[in-house]
């Protein structure tokens, strides 16, 4: 058996994975959920926001937290013109799934023609910080990564519950017709929320750089992880979302350290199974 301190770091390793999970999954779950949209470029996004986070750092020396002024609105506009594509052609839920694959594919061509299929790190002078709790260690910018997605899960849940926007796209998302008749203008919230996924992706992204080794391919590596995080945490639901990321999270560490590392893939599909089995109401 594994030591205490042992178990006690991979629940600290997992509850931060847990939050990228989370971050990951926050924009593909508002769109899925609310705009009946399944957006698989998202994580050809996430991963593009890496690397031009990564050029921006190593080539024009701009730090990350500078380099978000330009990703965020940048994204946010990728993401209001991907919907006008929907939009114009009237994509159904099915249909954009197969787009967005394409999408995603064409992302990680474009990124291997201008940076190379070459492993990449964006190295920085506080990249290795940490601070100790008792015997356990928390790496600085994992910590403040998991401390983003906690804050804005919670933005994004109080902007959809409290909010007029937010109350209207809940609306629209239960019943569009209805939503229209009661003069909610459908069009401009969907534009705006996809603006605002694409957003979150670039913002993950910038995360991802600072922490990750990156490499093109890496747009695949957690796309069926982040598909049962949206599920378990429910279609739309932001804080469900990030609870689904740490429960995986802290399982796949778990599993790592008290079974056999080459289990931990299979546990997001096991957890995804068992709950779809046991049908709980608040899937």
């Amino acid at each position: 058996m594994p030591s205490l301190t042992l178990l006690g770091q991979s629940l600290v390793s997992g509850v931060l994975v847990g939050g990228l999970y989370g971050l990951l999954a926050l924009g593909l779950s508002l769109g899925w959920g609310l705009l009946r949209l399944v957006n698989l470029g998202h994580f050809g996004l996430a991963i593009l926001g890496a690397y031009l986070t990564w050029w921006l750092g190593t080539v024009h020396h701009l730090e990350p937290w500078f380099s978000v002024l330009a990703i965020v609105p940048g994204f946010f506009a990728l993401g209001v013109a991907l919907h006008w594509v929907f939009w114009r052609f009237r994509v159904t839920e099915l249909a954009s799934m197969l787009i967005t694959f394409g999408l995603a594919v064409v992302i990680e061509s474009v990124i291997q023609w201008i940076w190379t299929a070459d492993f990449r790190r964006f190295e920085t002078s506080y990249g290795s910080d940490s601070f100790q709790i008792g015997s356990l260690y928390v790496p600085v910018l994992d910590f403040v990564m998991c401390a983003s997605a906690i804050l804005f899960a919670f933005l994004t849940w109080g902007w959809l519950r409290w909010t007029y926007v937010g109350k209207a796209l809940r609306a629209c998302a239960e019943d569009p017709a209805m939503a229209t008749a009661f003069g909610i203008d459908h069009k401009k919230l969907a534009f705006l929320l996809s603006g605002v996924c694409a957003a979150y992706a670039g913002i993950a992204g910038v995360y991802v750089a600072l922490i990750f080794t990156l490499s093109p391919s890496q747009i695949w590596a957690w796309l069926g992880v982040i598909f049962a995080v949206v599920i378990i945490g429910r279609l739309g639901n932001p804080v469900g979302a990030l609870i689904a990321g740490f429960v995986i999270g802290m399982s796949e560490a778990l599993t790592m350290v008290a079974v056999n590392p080459a289990w931990a893939p299979l546990v997001s599909f096991s957890v995804l199974i068992g709950l779809l089995v046991w049908k709980p109401r608040w899937l």
